[in-house]
């Protein structure tokens, strides 16, 4: 895993204050892979609450990472009940909570 453990626990502090503690956060994609360099970080918020305010959720997780972490290339996947998109079935077969 290409993140340290000051990078993880930004981005876990910055799930809670956006989603609340029952949420969790699994890093996919190339930065899984300690043979890989560069590339940006995605990450799938699994356990989200549901309801109108996704959207707003969503920004307030991406605002607090970037506060905590700087400018960076961050792709957040949020996973719906009953959610089958590939790249949400991809992250879970594949990813690595943090």
């Amino acid at each position: 895993m290409r993140l340290n453990e000051k990078q993880v626990q930004a981005i876990k502090t910055a799930l809670t204050v956006s989603y609340g503690s029952d949420a969790e956060v699994w890093l996919f994609g190339s930065r899984t892979d300690d043979s890989l360099r560069g590339g940006d970080i995605d990450l799938l918020v699994r356990n989200a609450p549901e309801g109108e305010d996704g959207f707003k959720r969503k920004i307030k997780f991406q605002v607090e990472m970037e506060k905590r972490l700087g400018e960076r290339r961050i792709d957040v996947v949020v996973e719906k009940s009953g959610d089958e998109r590939l790249i949400v079935q991809n992250a879970c077969d594949n990813g690595i909570r943090l």
